[in-house]
């Protein structure tokens, strides 16, 4: 199989160790492609949820397939976010081509883009993290049970349906808080200077040009792999977003069924385990 080429990925808001998690998808988006670097921008493991009791090999392919990548020297941007906040204890580290920071400034083709996860921009996350890991809670439950709608709903031909999504749209303060977090990220890239801003943190795709009283800037969301299954790739000094759906490509790639692939989650963490000591 012939892989598409990448110049920059960025993607986020992927929550693996979650039951909304597609990282199957991930897994066949990955496996058809090939970045010459890549951008995790947070919310990648999502540790405020994590339980061993839920962890599929799809999950542990997906580090895999990362970890992977890094042995081979793909440079790896791994920046933070509030559900994989831990990682942030380690910012500046660097084990071989992964580098771990808070936020990352590039230069590309002489445009300056500014990439953050977007929660400190969260007045919920800021002032009332009890009720942001409740909500979490609630919003992954909600995924768990749209799954099961989903199920019987393409069965009966109808298609898939969205219930944070039609949530979201319906509840005026939550469109309320989507526009005041991209006009609140654009000021602040305008008065630094930045024609480009990219985020995750909201699950929400977009890419759009914000006009400030500082200039206009390119405000970019890499959307999430919970309901939107999309990405942001950067190719001939263009940015665009990626969505899953519409690859058939991807979705065509054959991933190694379970009951023929013997390496149980012990396996693969201990090859993990020995890919990384490759990369230190």
């Amino acid at each position: 199989m012939i892989k598409r080429e990448i110049e920059l990925l960025v993607l986020s808001d992927i929550h693996l160790g979650t039951y909304g998690c597609h990282a199957k998808e991930l897994l066949q988006y990955l496996k058809s492609i090939q970045p010459k670097s890549i951008v995790l921008n947070g919310d990648i493991i999502d540790v405020w949820q994590f339980s061993k009791r839920y962890w599929p090999s799809e999950h542990m392919m997906v580090i895999k397939h990362l970890i992977g990548l890094i042995a081979k020297g793909t440079p790896i941007y791994y920046i933070p976010g509030n559900h994989d906040e831990m990682m942030r204890k380690f910012k500046g580290t660097q084990l071989g081509s992964l580098r771990i920071v808070n936020k990352l400034s590039l230069n590309l083709h002489g445009e300056r883009t500014w990439m953050f996860h977007g929660d400190a921009f969260d007045v919920v996350m800021q002032h009332s993290k009890w009720l942001a890991k409740l909500g979490a809670v609630g919003y992954d439950t909600l995924i768990l049970i749209n799954r099961f709608m989903n199920f019987f709903s393409e069965k009966m031909g109808r298609g898939k349906l969205s219930l944070s999504k039609r949530i979201k749209n319906s509840v005026k303060s939550a469109v309320a808080f989507i526009n005041k977090f991209e006009s609140t990220v654009c000021e602040i890239a305008a008065e630094n200077n930045y024609q480009y801003v990219i985020c995750g943190h909201i699950h929400e795709p977009a890419l759009k040009h914000v006009v400030t009283d500082k200039g206009t800037v390119c405000y970019l969301n890499s959307g999430d792999w919970i309901e939107n299954l999309t990405a942001l790739e950067y190719n001939d000094a263009q940015w665009k977003i990626y969505r899953y759906y519409e690859d058939e490509v991807a979705q065509s790639v054959e991933l190694e069924h379970r009951s023929k692939n013997k390496e149980s989650n012990k396996a693969l963490f201990n090859s993990l385990l020995a890919e990384m000591k490759i990369t230190v």
